[in-house]
């Protein structure tokens, strides 16, 4: 009995194998006639993996068919969703077993991951390339480089970050896991035929201690990333108010034929909309709410801010507006609900794709408390500020000089005193129009800022069409 059931496994895994011989040959056979086609691999949630919806949608209009694998968690862009030339294929997201050890709960997450993922690359129509996001990185490297091996496909891994440097964050940098992460996105990361990265401090780190060689393409603004006209400002305050207070007004127009948010009004005779005199300053902040980003110090800062206001300094109320989605953000959350502002009014909304630019395009000013975890990336949020012409605070590390220019398009910041110093010039006398935060307004207006799709041209296309 023992040895037919050996037989009929053997037989079992000649026929897999044979079976993967002819997909192989079959696509291999169609990988001439797929050329133009691309897969863009992201082992995360689509909706909130930017730089590579861009990197789909710049390939589309160049005249390449693009397939998008990922989760399909949240909304992408509608434009992703409109194009005739893109194609979403969702991913199974696997959620961490309830029993067993850690170890065994992510190893089984990451086969899982690993099968999935090239049974979907194999079973697709071939590509010319993979781009991948990473990170991600583990298992989706090594197995995209393998389907790329089999089909033909060249692997391109666009570094946004290492994934062992956020892993750290939470496990220790000397926890087996995070080693081992290293030493794979190490092993791994040198078998692609190119390599992108989001700054020039990342491109030399591959480099000198990768042996990794990089091409630096900066995150920049897509185009509707832009200053929000004020009546589309009001129809954005209006609908965020049916769900949050702070966008309410405080009192009811004694016209009915007025229309009123917390920041504008609109009369309905003439259409018109106008500022509410008095209004309250807009804060804006994105954050993923993960281990990276320290919002304790928003916190304190707010509070200091607090304090002066009841101390009699000339600065507006504030609402403060932190969208985003991540593991911490109901920790964040019962923090935020146990301070008893006055003055202040803190929301966390999650927004619609197409929301997040008109609200960026509507504050008055933007934080980011953004601490890369390997010192190395930049934080997209900002350049999509910087898109909307929104000055922008943000706390330091290594390589932000490469995007927030001190004085000049914005404020760097070392802790919650010094972000609640800057809050409080800014605001000084608000709405001033000579006060330092129009003039970083006008700054970024004048610095006619280069777009993704045209930066993406200059140096993504020639690469891909060389190689």
């Amino acid at each position: 009995m023992a040895a037919s059931c050996a037989a009929l496994l053997a037989l079992s895994l000649l026929l897999l194998l044979l079976l993967l011989l002819l997909l192989v040959a079959w696509k291999r056979w169609r990988w001439g006639r797929a050329a133009r086609h691309v897969i863009v691999v992201v082992l995360g949630d689509v909706g909130r993996s930017p730089r590579m919806q861009y990197h789909a949608l710049s390939l589309a209009k160049r005249g390449f068919s693009v397939t998008f694998l990922g989760f399909c968690t949240s909304k992408p862009h509608d434009e992703l969703l409109q194009s005739d030339r893109i194609r979403i294929v969702s991913l199974t997201e696997l959620q961490r077993l309830a029993v067993g050890p850690h170890i065994l709960q992510y190893g089984v997450k990451v086969v899982f991951q690993a099968v999935h993922l090239l049974w979907k690359l194999m079973c697709g129509k071939p590509a010319a390339y993979i781009f991948l996001q990473n990170p991600p990185g583990l298992p989706a490297i090594a197995v995209c480089w393998f389907a790329g091996c089999l089909c033909g496909s060249k692997l391109v891994i666009d570094w946004h970050n290492y994934g062992y440097s956020i892993m750290g964050l939470v496990h220790g940098p000397g926890h087996p896991l995070v080693l081992l992460a290293k030493w794979y996105e190490k092993l791994c990361g040198r078998l692609s035929h190119l390599n992108l990265c989001v700054s020039n401090a990342m491109r030399e780190d591959l480099a000198e201690n990768w042996g990794i060689k990089a091409v630096t393409v900066y995150d920049k603004p897509a185009s509707f990333f832009k200053e929000t006209p004020l009546d589309l400002q009001h129809q954005l305050f209006m609908k965020l108010s049916l769900a949050y207070s702070a966008f309410r007004a405080c009192s009811e127009p004694s016209d009915p034929g007025m229309e009123r948010s917390a920041f504008t009004e609109r009369d309905a005779q003439s259409a018109t909309v106008t500022y509410l005199p008095g209004r309250p300053a807009l804060l804006v902040s994105s954050t993923s709410w993960t281990e990276d980003e320290d919002f304790s110090i928003l916190l304190a800062a707010l509070e200091k801010f607090e304090q002066l206001i009841d101390d009699g300094e000339s600065l507006p109320p504030l609402v403060c507006v932190i969208t985003g989605k991540g593991p911490l953000k109901e920790y964040y959350s019962r923090l935020i609900c146990q301070k008893h502002f006055q003055h202040i009014q803190v929301c966390t909304p999650w927004l619609e794709a197409e929301d997040y630019p008109l609200l960026l395009g509507s504050a008055d000013l933007g934080v980011c408390l953004h601490r890369s975890s390997s010192g190395l990336d930049l934080p997209m949020k900002v350049v999509d500020m910087f898109g909307c012409c929104l000055p922008v605070c943000a706390v330091n590390f290594q390589c932000l000089h490469e995007l927030v220019k001190h004085e000049e398009n914005g404020l760097v910041f070392e802790d919650s005193e010094e972000l609640a110093a800057q809050l409080q010039m800014l605001f000084s006398k608000f709405p001033d129009p000579a006060g330092k935060l129009n003039q970083f307004c006008k700054n970024l207006r004048e610095s006619e800022q280069l777009r993704w799709d045209e930066s993406w041209k200059r140096t993504v296309l020639p690469l891909i069409t060389d190689t």
